[in-house]
């Protein structure tokens, strides 16, 4: 073919090779693993001549087992006669019982009518009459599947665990936000905080809080409020300059700076970081129930030991619907304009004739909900669950039933991935994370993935972690093959998104608990309906991702392609892929984080790993087990999260 003056690109093509090795040199990344493989072809004999090529060396683990059990026992043994227990562990416990118990004898007091038309009201109020008919909704359905008391159980938890979290997250954000140095100390802390599983927060407060709704309105509180810190830091980091000079110029004080423009300025974030805290409270408040939490999340907890789907879908739902509810409120008030939040009609006589009627129904309602409104849903629920059990657990004909696929799965896919990283180097492991970190990060980031790796081994949880980062990359795969190629006609087609927005509101609000149950009746106990969980939890959060990165690609761009006589293939892996990247990277991020959070908690029917470790712990009371394993789970996530989250500014491939 005779080529022409617009052909030049073919120079590039058949350019030398030394032509081509040194425009290799200049890219960035291309140095970066250069230099990387250098130092592994000095550092990696040294390793094997002094501690071997097989899994974690002895020499190189610390035990701690000695230390955390002797701290376990003195803690057991001093919980109920020590100072600090009696006089300062002990004020907070009381305080806390109190405060849910309050709330409780309040909720109960107004009665069904009046709750729900209190909260038809807020919502109204905050967010508009499509909020507060979707409140109206969802309280009234909870009475009617007959889960009345256990709403205002864990609505009673929700309320005080929400309050401490929003305050102790506010104040740690408004620390970070005002203060370079606050910021920067406190940022890895939040980040170890995100990165371990909430099952490993149970253990330390278990041992010293006991077992009730104490421990679990703290492990909450623990686990709800570093998104509001961070939300929070944020908004205030982000207040334009412009705004803030002004305000200076008018001689304002540092005090009034913060409350006339920066927090102000900030209300969007704030508001978000409330919606986050009062989302992640919640599923903690159910996972919770393992320690004694009254509520939705022990009917949920006691129908996963008995495998009763129906049992477990009453109380689930409940569940989702106070998630839309609380969801839908928060989010609602953060996108409407501050001027406009309540329309024309929000005045204090709208507000006072409004709590006037709760007032009217609370003493007018009985208070419990009619028993003749109830509508039992557990037995066809049930039934409907053995049918699909006898028909696709035993075997289809030509394809093999559920049961099948989860034994391919965990034979064909589990049992390698682990045998293979079992049998890996320790060595190699760790220059692969920092290759992979590397490639994406700075060498700040590198250090911390091969450190947090290295940590697992030195806590003597290498095979373990092992075995959980094959479940982990296993789920993730297949939750990323279904996530983007349900994006991508997502990101084609607007009747789907809109068919699959509400399918998808369900599943993320949808406890984590909740998918094990059907899972299990499905594919039985064992790492395979872990995965299965794993992958159903993270799947909506990956789609909205990558749909919402492949939707936002230039327009310009997408006709220039077309212009060009690109097909559609072409465009998506051409055009849209590429600039879609940093949207693409974060939901691979957000599917670690999320699959690893459900194959934890898939010890509960067989997952094994790191998360039976952390489940034996906490049923035994052993801190050397489940506080190690906690550990090492932190450490993991911290790794995965930084193998996959890119560092701005790392991918400039210029020189």
């Amino acid at each position: 073919m005779s080529t022409t003056g617009t052909t030049t690109p073919r120079s590039v093509v058949t350019a030398p090779a030394p032509d081509r090795l040194r425009a290799l040199l200049r890219h960035r990344t291309a140095r970066k693993l250069l230099l990387l493989a250098a130092a592994g072809a000095v550092l990696a004999p040294l390793a094997h001549v002094l501690w071997g090529s097989g899994g974690w060396p002895g020499a190189l683990s610390v035990s701690l087992d000695g230390p955390l059990r002797s701290a376990g026992d003195w803690i057991v043994d001093n919980r109920d006669s020590h100072w600090l227990f009696l006089y300062f562990f002990g004020y907070i416990s009381a305080g806390v019982i109190a405060a849910v118990h309050g709330v409780y004898v309040v909720l109960l007091a107004l009665g069904w009518a009046g709750v729900t038309a209190g909260a038809a009201l807020v919502a109204w109020r905050a967010a508009g009459v499509r909020a507060g008919v979707t409140a109206l909704a969802s309280f009234a359905a909870c009475g009617l599947l007959d889960m009345w008391v256990p709403t205002m159980r864990t609505l009673a938890l929700m309320v005080v665990a929400v309050a401490a979290s929003v305050l102790v997250g506010a104040l740690l954000g408004l620390a970070a936000g005002l203060s370079e140095r606050a910021f920067r100390v406190l940022r890895p802390v939040l980040d170890t905080m995100q990165a371990l599983p909430a099952f490993a927060y149970l253990l330390p407060v278990v041992l010293v809080f006991g077992i009730g709704v104490a421990p679990a309105v703290l492990a909450t509180v623990v686990y709800a409020a570093p998104p509001m810190a961070r939300l929070t830091a944020l908004g205030l980091r982000s207040t334009d300059r412009g705004v803030l000079e002004a305000v200076d110029s008018l001689g304002a004080t540092g005090r009034q700076r913060l409350l006339t423009a920066r927090l102000p300025m900030a209300r969007e974030q704030l508001l978000l970081g409330v919606n986050q805290a009062i989302m992640m409270a919640l599923s903690m408040a159910v996972i919770a129930s393992v320690i004694g939490a009254d509520g939705l999340g022990d009917r949920v907890y006691q129908a996963l030991s008995t495998v009763d789907v129906g049992a477990a879908l009453a109380a689930g739902i409940p569940i989702v619907l106070l998630a839309v509810v609380l969801d839908r409120t928060t989010s609602g008030r953060a996108r409407r304009p501050q001027g406009e939040a309540g329309g024309r009609t929000r005045t204090a006589t709208t507000w006072g004739l409004g709590l006037a009627a709760v007032a009217a129904l609370a003493l007018t309602v009985p208070d419990t909900w009619p028993k003749s409104w109830v509508i039992e849903i557990a037995g066809p629920v049930n039934k409907a669950k053995d049918w699909l059990v006898d028909h696709l657990y035993t075997g289809i004909p030509g394809i093999g039933g559920t049961a099948d696929w989860a034994a391919r799965y965990t034979g064909w896919v589990l049992d390698p991935l682990r045998d293979g990283f079992t049998a890996l180097p320790w060595w190699g492991a760790l220059l692969l994370v920092a290759a992979l970190a590397w490639s994406i990060g700075t060498w700040r980031t590198t250090l911390t993935a091969v450190l947090a790796l290295a940590a697992i081994g030195v806590m003597g949880r290498w095979d373990t972690a092992m075995d959980t980062l094959s479940q982990v990359l296993a789920a993730v795969a297949a939750t990323l093959v279904l996530g983007f190629a349900v994006a991508v006609a997502v990101a084609r087609s607007r009747r789907t998104e809109r068919w699959l927005r509400p399918v998808l509101d369900v599943f993320q609000t949808m406890p984590q608990f909740v998918y094990l149950i059907p899972v299990v009746a499905l594919f039985g106990v064992g790492r395979a309906p872990a995965a299965a969980a794993a992958v159903v939890y993270a799947l909506p959060a990956v789609i909205r991702i990558a749909g919402e990165g492949l939707r936002q690609v230039s327009p310009g761009a997408m006709e220039s392609s077309r212009s060009l006589g690109a097909t559609g293939r072409q465009q998506l892996l051409q055009v849209q892929f590429p600039l879609a990247r940093p949207a693409l990277l974060l939901a691979v991020n957000q599917a670690v984080v999320l699959v690893l959070s459900v194959v934890i908690i898939g010890a509960l029917v067989g997952g094994g790993g790191l998360g039976y470790e952390v489940v034996f712990g906490l049923a035994r009371g052993d801190l050397a087990v489940g506080l190690v394993a906690g550990v090492s789970i932190a450490c993991l996530g911290l790794m995965l999260d930084r193998v996959t989250q890119p560092t701005k500014g790392a991918h400039d491939a210029r020189c």
